[in-house]
């Protein structure tokens, strides 16, 4: 399929109420199997890489390898850039083939938010690439960017929709509570009132402006349908498939200690993901959506 951007497949997620899976990814073996994934269930995808290793791996090699899988594929696939703080190196991912850029200037006052925002919403438009845009914070880690629990700023659902509208963003991740990392707790606190007030204020009569979850990994069933059902439409999930990347790799290691057959490693690892992606397709309900 041709590559797109994220804006058309979240506007009809958002009016069918389900959510796309946007997932971290680090190298071509999870790219690959995030893509197989979403071929079995027929579903669109979002991939995504933060910016450390897109820039360990260079962005034109990433999106190179993207562009060619992406056309193979019979569903459509977004490649994001996650959480990059740089007006500049938001540009560079746009103009290496990223068809999906987040601005996060959500550490700066209301306004310094949305000038910088709207320069890289500017700039990618005439690009033909989407853009989102955060407004409040999200605490925990993400690619080794700490904020902490007392920095972290819920969105303000009355400063939502002015946000959106001057930053010129097609996405917004709204702050509501959830974390990056893994949770310190079963059942963390979350504001589903918040979200729900912001979906009604932004796309009440109609789809405008698709709203984000951060902080997947770690939730329950049950919360993740509601946070889906509240207007959630794009739902990321990075920690977990780091887990899943280790984690198989340290086990077939440790059964397979006499061999030295990097493929068959290759093969381990790519199976595990592809299994954890197919069950956040189904939780999120966007299989069959292609």
């Amino acid at each position: 399929m041709p590559k797109v951007n994220a804006k058309d497949m979240l506007l009809k997620a958002t009016a069918e109420n389900y959510a796309v899976g946007a997932f971290n990814v680090t190298n071509i073996i999870q790219m690959k199997a995030v893509i197989a994934a979403a071929v079995s269930k027929r579903s669109p995808l979002i991939i995504q890489t933060s910016v450390t290793p897109s820039k360990y791996l260079q962005p034109e090699v990433i999106a190179g390898v993207y562009s060619i899988l992406a056309e193979q594929a019979p569903v459509p696939i977004c490649l994001h850039l996650d959480h990059s703080d740089e007006v500049d190196y938001c540009k560079t991912c746009a103009d290496a083939g990223y068809t999906n850029i987040m601005i996060d200037a959500s550490k700066h006052d209301f306004e310094e938010n949305i000038q910088q925002t709207l320069e890289v919403s500017r700039y990618c438009h005439d690009r033909g690439i989407s853009v989102e845009g955060e407004l409040g914070t999200v605490c925990g880690i993400e690619d080794q960017v700490v904020v902490a629990e007392d920095e972290a700023q819920l969105c303000d659902p009355d400063k939502a929709q002015e946000f959106a509208l001057k930053s010129e963003i097609d996405l917004l991740a709204p702050a509501i509570g959830t974390a990056h990392g893994v949770y310190k707790t079963s059942n963390p606190v979350l504001d589903f009132d918040r979200l729900e007030k912001i979906a009604e204020i932004i796309n009440g009569k109609e789809p405008r402006i698709p709203l984000v979850i951060h902080g997947g990994t770690g939730l329950s069933d049950d919360v993740v349908r509601r946070l889906v059902s509240l207007g959630g439409a794009k739902f990321n999930v990075s920690t977990e498939l780091k887990h899943v990347l280790i984690d198989t790799t340290y086990d077939y290691i440790g059964e397979h200690r006499d061999q030295y057959n990097p493929g068959k490693l290759d093969v381990a690892v790519s199976a595990a993901i592809t299994a954890c992606i197919e069950r956040w397709i189904d939780l999120l309900g966007s299989g069959d959506k292609a």
